[in-house]
């Protein structure tokens, strides 16, 4: 049996879909909540196999349940159904854990199909979601290689452009050579080039030095 705890504020909310996901043969509604401290009390007390998870309640909201109950408890899955798809709720209740979710239009069977998926180990999105990620995902900036330099990293890269020696390059920053190689060693790593050179021309060719 997936033990399920519920938390909705909604009340015929709860009876219905408690109604419903207790009559599956592989389920059982063993607690309720009607706001977001309850279901953080109830679920580390009760240890359930599945959270399902409102988002807008009263005391606490879903967010900041699942927030606590992940921090309590990382192993927790818990599965936000919701009538929300704002960016301000979904980034959010998936930054603060949640495994799976789901919108209340979802068909009373879809919903016991994501619990079970979830069950095993997946996680479940409703098709609006998933374009929202990758929307975001798309919109994010791709990360140059000489962005992961640290700030000391990108001042031996300047001095090997200028086409100092390790020993020079020690002497000028008043730091040790064996120091100098870790560093030009990080730089080649982060970079992804082979050699000294490579480094150069790559700083050269992305505007590091003029």
């Amino acid at each position: 049996m997936i033990k399920i705890l519920f938390a909705d504020d909604h009340e015929m909310v709860r009876i219905g879909v408690s109604a419903y996901l207790s009559a599956q043969a592989d389920m059982e509604v063993i607690a309720e909540a009607d706001d977001g401290t309850e279901a953080v009390e109830l679920a580390l007390q009760l240890k359930p196999d599945i959270v399902l998870m409102d988002l807008v309640m009263k005391e606490m909201d879903g967010i900041e349940a699942t927030r606590q109950i992940k921090a309590a408890w990382p192993e927790a899955k818990i599965i936000v159904v919701t009538s929300f798809l704002d960016d301000d709720k979904v980034y959010p209740a998936l930054e603060a854990g949640a495994t799976s979710y789901m919108l209340k239009t979802s068909k009373a069977n879809e919903i016991a199909e994501a619990i079970r998926k979830t069950y095993k180990g997946q996680s479940i999105l409703e098709p609006q979601v998933t374009g929202k990620i990758m929307h975001k995902m798309r919109e994010k900036p791709i990360e140059q290689p000489h962005e992961q330099l640290t700030k000391r990293e990108t001042e031996v890269l300047l001095l090997m452009a200028q086409g100092k020696t390790n020993q020079e390059i020690a002497d000028q920053l008043f730091i040790a050579l064996k120091t100098v190689k870790v560093h030009v060693s990080n730089i080649l790593g982060k970079l992804e080039v082979q050699d000294r050179t490579q480094a150069v021309i790559y700083a050269f060719q992305h505007e590091l030095v003029e």
